[in-house]
C-alpha cells in the first residue's frame, strides 16, 4: 500500500480503515478482511458473488402448456385443473402432460401468477360495479298522495377557487309544495341539520324521499335519519333521466330565477336560508 499500512501505528491504522471504508462504501469486516488478504498475498480480488438457485422443475413450455389446457378449459379451479393434467398424462397418455401431472396445487396457482404464463394467456375481467344497499332504484309512485319528495342541490357555481353556496332543493309530487335552504358545503356535517330543517317545514307526513345517485344522500348518516322518520329512500336509475325530473324543472323554474347563475359566496348560506 501507498501509506505503508504495516508500519503504521494503531491510530493511523484506524484512520485508513475509516478512509477505505468511506471511499468504498465496505463495511468495517470487509476493509479489515481485504486488508488481510493484501498482507497475505500482496494483492486484492474481489470474490465474485454466486446466487444459490435451484434447478426448475417446470420448463417454459411445461407452462405453456398449462395456459393453453386453461383455455380450453376457461380457467378452472385449482383441483380441478390438477384432475385434467393428471388424466390427459394417465388415461389418455399425452406425453406432454408426464410433468405437469406431478403439479401440486399451490404450484399451480404460482406457475400462473409468472411471466411466462401471463405472456401466454391474458385474463380480461370487467370492473364489477360495487352494489350500495342505501335506497331503491325505481321511480317513487305516490297514488294521489301528498308526502312524496323530490330532492336535489343545486351549486352557486365557483370564483377565483372558493366554492359557492349549495342550495337543497326539496319538491313534493302531488301538492307541488317546495321548500328550499342552503349550506356552506354539501358534506354530512353541514348537510343533516339543514335537511332536518327541510323536513319539518312540509305541513304533512313525509312518506318518500327521492333523490340522484349523489353521495350527498346516499351515505348511511341520511339513510339512518329518514330510516328513523319512517320515510322510504328511492333513488333514480340508470337511463331513466325523467325520474328526478320534477325537481330538476323547479331548480330553473324557481331556484334560479331568484338566485340567478352567478357565483354567491358559501358564507351567503344563513341570509339565503332566511330568505
Amino acid at each position: 500500500m501507498e501509506q505503508e499500512y504495516a508500519g503504521l501505528g494503531r491510530d493511523s491504522k484506524g484512520l485508513v480503515r475509516r478512509y477505505v471504508a468511506k471511499m468504498t462504501g465496505l463495511s468495517r469486516a470487509q476493509v479489515t478482511r481485504l486488508i488481510g488478504q493484501y498482507r497475505s498475498s500482496g494483492t486484492v480480488r474481489a470474490k465474485v458473488y454466486r446466487r444459490h438457485t435451484f434447478r426448475r422443475r417446470y420448463s417454459d413450455e411445461d407452462i405453456q402448456l398449462l395456459a393453453e389446457t386453461d383455455e380450453a378449459h376457461e380457467t378452472l379451479s385449482g383441483p380441478a385443473t390438477q384432475k385434467i393434467l393428471q388424466r390427459e398424462h394417465y388415461d389418455f397418455h399425452d406425453r406432454r402432460y408426464a410433468n405437469l401431472a406431478r403439479l401440486s396445487v399451490a404450484q399451480l396457482y404460482r406457475l400462473r401468477a409468472t411471466r411466462s404464463y401471463r405472456q401466454q394467456r391474458v385474463i380480461v375481467r370487467p370492473t364489477r360495479p360495487t352494489p350500495v344497499s342505501i335506497g331503491e332504484r325505481r321511480r317513487p309512485d305516490p297514488r294521489g298522495m301528498p308526502g312524496y319528495l323530490r330532492i336535489d342541490t343545486v351549486h352557486q357555481g365557483d370564483a377565483e377557487g372558493s366554492k359557492g353556496v349549495f342550495h337543497i332543493n326539496a319538491v313534493e309530487e302531488v301538492t307541488q309544495w317546495e321548500v328550499l335552504g342552503a349550506t356552506p358545503q354539501i358534506s354530512e356535517t353541514w348537510l343533516l341539520p339543514v335537511l332536518e330543517a327541510i323536513l319539518g317545514q312540509f305541513p304533512f307526513r313525509i312518506r318518500g324521499f327521492h333523490s340522484d345517485c349523489g353521495s350527498e344522500f346516499i351515505n348511511y348518516r341520511v339513510a339512518k335519519l329518514l330510516n328513523k322518520l319512517l320515510i322510504e329512500q328511492t333513488k333514480s336509475r340508470p337511463r331513466h333521466s325523467n325520474d328526478n325530473g320534477l325537481v330538476e324543472a323547479k331548480n330553473g323554474a324557481v331556484l334560479r330565477k331568484h338566485m340567478g347563475h352567478w357565483h354567491i359566496a358559501a358564507s351567503e348560506a344563513e341570509a339565503i336560508t332566511v330568505f
